[in-house]
């Protein structure tokens, strides 16, 4: 049954702003609301926090680890039809059975072994998630990604190799660099792709994010706060 009880005062007014900054970024960029999906970040909170922001209203949220997920998610889908999950964080080739059976995009695609797995799995379990190609566009030699110009080539053997269907790239841009240009570059690889979506922008940056065309905001410590010390 899903939650009927009023959110948290703190949880609700979170949201909300969220949602009325994105609201006004889209604005102030002539750009329609609802062509930003908002992926609330949820990952290495519990639970009972999670359900706080599903009664405010939210229905797509994030996770970065497959385990977390497997571990957290499935009673929360079950309280709450109707709810999407992304995979945001890395994914292992040996993680993608898991993954295929919980999410419902996965933004981390990157290497061509993983693009074979998730194509081999694919058809096992006949689901199809929403597919980003994570581009590293700052190339941090710690960063998981493909480069920007090798980004081009990697779609298409995703495409034409291994038969997925890509639908959007995804960055993370260098926290000691300004964002705008790497979501300018993100756009640029998008449009010459014919690649729809852009999943780029988090709570420090959302709102420049949509400016430069962000379809997909992924947002977690201004929805849930700050992370506690014990959490990763």
């Amino acid at each position: 049954m899903p939650v009927t009880t009023a959110p948290p005062t703190d949880a609700a007014t979170a949201l909300a702003a969220v949602q009325g900054e994105i609201e006004a970024a889209c604005r102030a960029a002539g750009r329609d609301p609802a062509s930003v999906t908002l992926v609330a970040i949820s990952k290495t909170f519990p639970a009972a926090a999670v359900e706080d922001v599903i009664a405010a209203g939210q229905t797509v949220f994030g996770e970065n680890r497959v385990q977390e997920a497997k571990a957290k998610w499935p009673a929360l889908e079950a309280r709450h039809p109707g709810i999407q999950l992304h995979l945001v964080g890395p994914l292992q080739s040996n993680k993608v059975k898991d993954a295929l059976a919980l999410f419902d995009a996965i933004h981390a695609v990157d290497r061509p072994s993983l693009a074979e797995a998730l194509a081999k799995e694919m058809e096992k379990q006949d689901r199809h998630p929403q597919l980003f190609v994570q581009v590293n566009t700052g190339a941090e030699p710690q960063k998981a990604g493909v480069l920007p110009q090798d980004a081009d080539a990697f779609v298409a053997r995703c495409c034409d190799v291994y038969g997925l269907r890509i639908e959007g790239l995804m960055c993370i841009p260098p926290v000691e660099e300004p964002p705008a240009p790497h979501f300018a570059l993100l756009g640029k690889i998008a449009a010459r792709n014919g690649l729809k979506f852009l999943s780029m922008g988090m709570s420090a940056d959302f709102a420049r994010a949509i400016e430069f065309g962000a379809t997909h905001v992924r947002v977690g410590s201004a929805i849930f706060g700050a992370r506690t010390a014990s959490q990763p």
